[in-house]
């Protein structure tokens, strides 16, 4: 399994918030803009707490298991792995989403005068920071689950 890359992620997130800045603007010249739910930074905050506990659940758990701490519970490398590619998945969502709510609340950024778009521009800023959570949780539960490196195969061969 391959490692999340930041820079893959801030591509996404660029490129998300290009678009959505440049639709915003499509958008409002229609005389409409799409709105930002509330839900968007709490469902997002929410995934990142699920991340980050699953994190510090699984390495206290690993390190109860590397220690040989009589009666730990182990983990099974299939739901290290699956959880490793949860956060991953959540945290390429993330970047995209992030980076949507990102570009719709720069073009907001124009008009905070009016309060329904002051408030929206709100909702796309914790949205994006609810995102750049995510993303960092993602990470940490990844680091968390990586196997240490094996020693053994960067020796010389011998021969017999």
């Amino acid at each position: 399994m391959k490692q999340l890359r930041l820079r893959v992620l801030a591509g996404v997130f660029a490129v998300a918030g290009v678009l959505s800045w440049g639709g915003a603007r499509l958008w409002d010249s229609l005389g409409t803009l799409p709105s930002v739910p509330l839900a968007a930074p709490i469902v997002l905050a929410v995934i990142a707490v699920v991340l980050t506990a699953t994190a510090v659940s699984l390495r206290s758990r690993l390190r109860a298991q590397r220690d040989r701490t009589p009666g730990a519970k182990g983990v099974e490398p299939l739901m290290a792995a699956r959880a490793v590619v949860f956060g991953q998945a959540s945290a390429l969502v993330a970047a995209l989403v992030g980076g949507m709510y990102g570009g719709t609340g720069a073009f907001l950024l124009g008009s905070l005068d009016l309060p329904a778009r002051r408030d929206q521009a709100i909702y796309a800023g914790f949205a994006v920071l609810a995102a750049i959570a995510v993303i960092a949780a993602a990470l940490f539960l990844e680091r968390v689950c990586k196997l240490p490196e094996d020693d053994d195969h960067q020796g010389t061969a011998t021969a017999a």
